[in-house]
């Protein structure tokens, strides 16, 4: 018989309201009533702010939507600066600080969190102050968006992203580091593909002699190819030479991303067999994409 075994008990789903929602469950018992009107007031003003700014203040709709950003921006913040999760500790929180306090944090959490890569390729758009303005109030919305009377995952989820766009900042650093020190002069372009910029730097250590390669183009890359061919160089030294230059800050990417290639990296596999210089530079570009040039028509 098929499905799930008799004694299988069924999954718990734990209601996690927003922590503003959760604090003001408590004020009849924690707050005075001048306690609790000033916070009412101070949730109104944010309300009409958010909607001034971010919604659209002059429909029912747009009030409706700064409300859901008020209740998510303020519980934000006060999951960032109340220790624990205690509600009592939150409400107590809002009575000696207020709102606006509380909402500035989450707020500030937003623009921080906004400033970091999105992701390991950068372009010159990332720059543009339209874009950008946006791209802040896209983040807030997707973050902050929370129904009182719903569980609102706003504070996992942002802790989700601040870890991938810490780490994706982590590459990219190291990225421009590279370009810095491209063994040709520094590499200036605003389009950054992080990923490939590491890839290109690794594969062509693996030739030895200490040069950083941040860039390069069809003729390089044949010329490595026969260099590698007819000197059968030793990776790992040539690995060990690029982590003595990268300074301690980026190393650890650098490294990671050596251990993954030792070992499936399919330039650097078939480099030693009858592979063709033009299927090399195939699998090159799946690892290095714009970063490898096109020399030839």
């Amino acid at each position: 018989m098929s499905g799930a075994p008799k004694n299988m008990l069924p999954a718990i789903v734990v209601e996690k309201l927003p922590r503003l929602v959760r604090a003001i469950r408590l004020l009849p018992e924690w707050a005075t009533a001048e306690e609790a009107a000033i916070l009412a007031d101070e949730l109104s003003g944010i309300t009409a702010m958010v909607a001034e700014r971010f919604t659209n203040d002059r429909t029912a709709e747009g009030i409706g939507r700064a409300l859901l950003l008020t209740v998510g921006g303020v519980s934000l913040g006060l999951e960032h600066v109340v220790d624990g999760d205690s509600d009592t500790a939150a409400i107590d929180y809002l009575i000696e600080h207020g709102a606006e306090q509380a909402f500035q944090a989450g707020f500030r959490l937003i623009r921080d969190l906004d400033a970091l890569p999105e992701d390991t390729l950068v372009g010159e758009y990332d720059n543009d102050p339209v874009y950008a303005q946006r791209r802040l109030k896209e983040l807030f919305v997707d973050i902050c968006t929370a129904d009182p009377g719903e569980s609102w995952t706003g504070y996992e989820r942002y802790q989700g992203q601040l870890k991938q766009r810490t780490q994706a900042r982590s590459i990219v650093r190291a990225a421009q580091w590279l370009r810095r020190h491209h063994h040709e002069g520094p590499v200036n372009d605003a389009d950054l593909n992080a990923e490939g910029v590491i890839a290109l730097a690794i594969i062509f250590a693996a030739e030895g002699g200490g040069r950083i390669v941040a860039r390069a183009g069809q003729k390089e890359f044949e010329r490595f190819v026969a260099a590698v061919r007819k000197n059968k160089p030793d990776f790992e030294a040539g690995w060990a030479e690029l982590l003595a230059q990268v300074p301690a800050a980026h190393q650890a990417v650098i490294a990671e991303r050596i251990a993954t290639y030792r070992d499936s990296c399919t330039v650097l596999r078939n480099i030693g067999t009858k592979a063709s210089p033009k299927q090399l530079l195939a699998e090159m570009e799946n690892y290095a994409g714009s970063e490898l040039e096109p020399d030839y028509p």
